[in-house]
């Protein structure tokens, strides 16, 4: 590798951290307002649970397409339309919720969630070929980056609400400077010097763009990141929620409860490329189901205030790991890495962002902090999938003097 190529690596990975960074903040900023949104909108639960899903719709749309935008326009140009569509659903949301307009929070929220899904699937795919060229594991520093994102969304929210701030301001603000930094950041990608993942033309083109769909190593690896997505998405929308209908705490609680699950799981992405490297992916994986699944029972049941405080952290540290992993055991193969990315990115994230609103119809049934009971199953489907994130023996190992990627 040259000189010119090691510099030109690391400014990308440096770059991917900083919009993995943006991704967090702004999803954050988003979670830890949505108490004052149910309040504006007079929302029971149900209600919140269906506003929500505009969120996930407009991802479920996007994300199976993005594999091939990725493939012709790049990681960095993508990541830009990304960003652009997030930044500003959440702004038309924001401005929804302040008067009282139901139909145009839920436009914003979709607009919201389609730019989520773009985003995310292109900083996956470059982050995966940055971890590829370095030839170590990194992909949980990435996700760390965007846990560390939650987290200062996290702490900006309690202050703002603390301060009285408005919600229309507080995500304006957080949107455009979001926009701006996603926006530089994603001019430091990788450069792209070929089309990749079958996007050319020809008539193999279309069965090569369509075969991830197929393969069963990529569907199991989907199936163990949906399960993982919900338990980690559920935390994002309803555990602040739970905690103030459940335990009676103040909106700031609540928030701050959420904000130590992200310090866990920021934690835990920190420290996982040191024992995945040493133990290998399914033996730590293994181990992050039980955690995770002990973690939530002891955040339901753990009655004092300080028991749930070490089940939220249980919970973050065991929920860490499975998606990262995922998202590189899916880009193995540098040869359709976008497309698989891709795929496992429209499972995993239907899951983040579908799954947690359908179960506020449950809660308002069983109570906002039973209903997270539901999501310690999941952990079941999850251990039965990690044997599949075992390196795939047709991995390829980077070319050091290589400078091509994705975008």
């Amino acid at each position: 590798m040259t000189g010119r190529s090691r510099d030109a690596l690391q400014d990308a990975r440096h770059a991917v951290a900083w919009t993995f960074v943006l991704n967090g903040l702004v999803f954050a900023s988003l979670v830890a307002r949505l108490p004052d949104l149910r309040e504006r909108l007079a929302l029971s639960n149900t209600a919140l649970g269906l506003l929500l899903l505009a969120v996930a719709v407009g991802s479920m749309l996007a994300l199976p397409t993005t594999g091939h935008v990725i493939a012709r326009a790049g990681a960095a140009r993508t990541v830009r339309l990304g960003a652009g569509l997030d930044t500003c659903g959440l702004g038309v949301a924001a401005a929804g919720a302040t008067l009282g307009s139901l139909p145009l929070t839920t436009l914003g929220l979709f607009v919201h969630g389609a730019g989520t899904g773009v985003w995310d699937v292109a900083m996956n795919v470059e982050a995966a070929e940055v971890e590829r060229r370095l030839a170590r594991t990194i992909m949980p520093r990435f996700h760390a980056g965007w846990s560390l994102g939650s987290i200062i969304g996290a702490g900006v929210g309690v202050a703002v609400l603390a301060a009285g701030v408005p919600l229309l301001a507080h995500l304006l603000v957080v949107s455009g400077l979001a926009l701006v930094l996603a926006w530089r950041s994603g001019a430091r990608y990788l450069p792209t010097r070929r089309p990749v993942d079958g996007a050319g033309s020809g008539e193999d083109g279309p069965v090569r763009r369509a075969s991830p769909w197929t393969e069963p190593r990529t569907l199991a690896i989907g199936v163990m990141v949906m399960a993982f997505a919900m338990v980690e998405g559920t935390a994002n929308d309803w555990l602040s929620l739970a905690l103030i209908d459940g335990y009676g705490v103040q909106h700031w609680v609540g928030v701050a409860g959420f904000g130590l699950f992200v310090v866990a799981m920021t934690t835990g992405r920190l420290v996982g490329p040191v024992l995945l490297d040493r133990w290998g992916r399914a033996p730590v994986l293994w181990a992050s189901t039980a955690l995770a699944g002990a973690g939530v029972l002891l955040t339901v049941l753990g009655a004092s205030l300080p028991l749930v405080a070490v089940g939220i952290l249980v919970w973050g540290l065991g929920a860490s790991l499975g998606f990262p992993v995922g998202m590189s055991a899916a880009a193995d193969d540098p040869e359709g890495a976008a497309l698989r990315v891709s795929v496992v990115a429209t499972i995993g994230y239907g899951a983040f962002l579908a799954g947690p609103p359908l179960l506020g119809r449950l809660a308002d049934r069983v109570g906002t902090l039973e209903v997270l009971l539901v999501v310690a199953v999941l952990m079941v489907p999850a251990a039965a999938g990690v044997s599949a994130t075992r390196r795939a023996p047709t991995a390829r190992r980077p070319a050091h003097g290589s400078c091509s990627g994705p975008g």
